[in-house]
């Protein structure tokens, strides 16, 4: 299987709002990296939406996608999660959450309907989406002495990758992502600077 170097993400939050038989389904789209932005985003919609039902979501997180969940809060099982999950996956994204706020009308929908209504929500909110193509980073960890930072500085530069942590005094230590693509050539050129150790990061 071909290596695939980079994935889809959405820029921003955006919602959409699906009705059926009085119920009311709001959707919110948020670009996530960790599993406790999740917790906050949660949390802030049950203060915004304190009457409402259920806040069904699903998320789907890590550029190789292998973290996700799919929670029905209360709903039947299978009735709303997985179809915003389902919905995430269509559109090939990446460190995104879905939460779908529900109200209830008075009338049951049945699972064929809710499936419906949760699917038609979390479509809507992500077709409103800007999606990007980002880099699948080599997260590392640099440590160096001060008067070669500009040497180091610079192969980051020309590597486009995006540091995430630095501590520049006497003794220096950077945390960055170097696009996978290139990551192995451009670590060994930083390893090649006199006093610089690289390590391998798990993210």
């Amino acid at each position: 299987m071909a290596e695939v170097y980079k994935y889809k993400a959405i820029t921003g939050i955006t919602t959409a709002e699906f009705k059926d038989r009085g119920s009311k389904f709001i959707a919110y789209a948020y670009p996530i990296s960790t599993t406790d932005e999740v917790k906050g985003k949660l949390q802030l919609l049950k203060k915004e939406h304190p009457k409402a039902v259920h806040h069904c979501y699903a998320y789907r997180i890590g550029t190789d996608g292998v973290s996700f969940r799919a929670n029905d809060d209360g709903e039947p099982s299978g009735s709303a999660g997985k179809p915003i999950l389902g919905q995430i996956d269509s559109a090939e994204l990446k460190n995104v959450l879905v939460v779908v706020v529900r109200y209830f009308g008075g009338t049951l929908l049945g699972v064929p309907g809710l499936i419906n209504a949760y699917k038609t929500a979390t479509a809507d909110a992500l077709k409103q989406a800007v999606v990007t193509e980002k880099w699948i980073e080599q997260r590392v960890e640099i440590q160096f002495d001060y008067p070669v930072m500009g040497e180091v500085m610079y192969l980051l530069r020309q590597s486009e990758a995006t540091v995430y942590k630095q501590e520049l005094q006497l003794f220096c230590m950077i945390e960055a992502g170097i696009p996978r693509l290139h990551a192995d050539a451009y670590i060994e050129k930083l390893s090649e600077i006199r006093g610089v150790t690289v390590k391998k990061k798990q993210v």
